[in-house]
């Protein structure tokens, strides 16, 4: 089993930035991907970011392509995902997940282990 908390949410103005974090423990990370989706009301839930654990290796939705960044810690067993240029549209409950690495590492299906979700808002 793998456990994940994430924290860093809250409420921010159109522009503005912020950092999430998820820790993950219960296994060793070796051999797995961590990612970040996003869920807005009612839309379903999307890839946002992925980095897999062993080698660094990334991918972003287009949508958050050039403002968003997925960083990992190995001694703390986190990533954290720093959030510039923050538009109304990024609003959603924003989960970690971890997942064997795959094919379908851009998708829900991909991921085993998910977080509880942390909310961001952004004020236009």
């Amino acid at each position: 089993q793998v456990q994940l908390v994430e924290s860093g949410g809250g409420l921010v103005q159109t522009g503005g930035a912020l950092n999430l974090s998820c820790a993950a423990s219960g296994r060793t990370m070796r051999h797995y991907a961590l990612g970040w989706f996003r869920q807005a009301p009612g839309k379903e839930r999307e890839f946002v970011t992925t980095i897999r654990w062993n080698d660094g290796n990334k991918a972003y939705a287009d949508s958050v392509k050039g403002r968003f960044t997925i960083s990992r810690d190995s001694a703390k067993n986190t990533i954290y995902l720093q959030m510039n240029s923050l538009k109304p549209d990024d609003t959603a409950v924003y989960y970690c997940a971890a997942g064997l690495q795959s094919s379908l590492l851009r998708s829900v299906r991909g991921y085993a282990y998910w977080g509880q979700g942390t909310q961001v808002t952004v004020s236009s």
